[in-house]
């Protein structure tokens, strides 16, 4: 895992950086996959929220996030709660 700038870090954990991504019912979907891997091709961060329910619990929680940082090859930068901000590493 790389080291992530303190630049990327401050920036993730802004809170007003707009959430560009909400996980519903379905879940993580393909669909979702691939917004994600869009979006992080034109922007160095992203920022997602789970909609209430979705996870039962923060351990539910870590797995959707790494889940998502694996599949779309990026990193954790920032995470709180049901948001997650994702960094390309560009």
């Amino acid at each position: 895992m790389s080291k992530i700038p303190s630049r990327v870090i401050r920036e993730s954990s802004d809170s007003e950086l707009p959430i560009t991504v909400r996980i519903g019912k379905s879940g993580v979907v393909d669909s979702v996959i691939e917004e994600l891997k869009n979006q992080l091709s034109s922007r160095s961060i992203v920022k997602i929220k789970l909609n209430r329910g979705i996870a039962n619990g923060s351990l539910e929680r870590t797995e959707i996030f790494s889940t998502l940082a694996k599949k779309t090859s990026s990193i954790i930068s920032f995470s709180r709660g049901n948001i997650v901000v994702l960094w390309s590493g560009k």
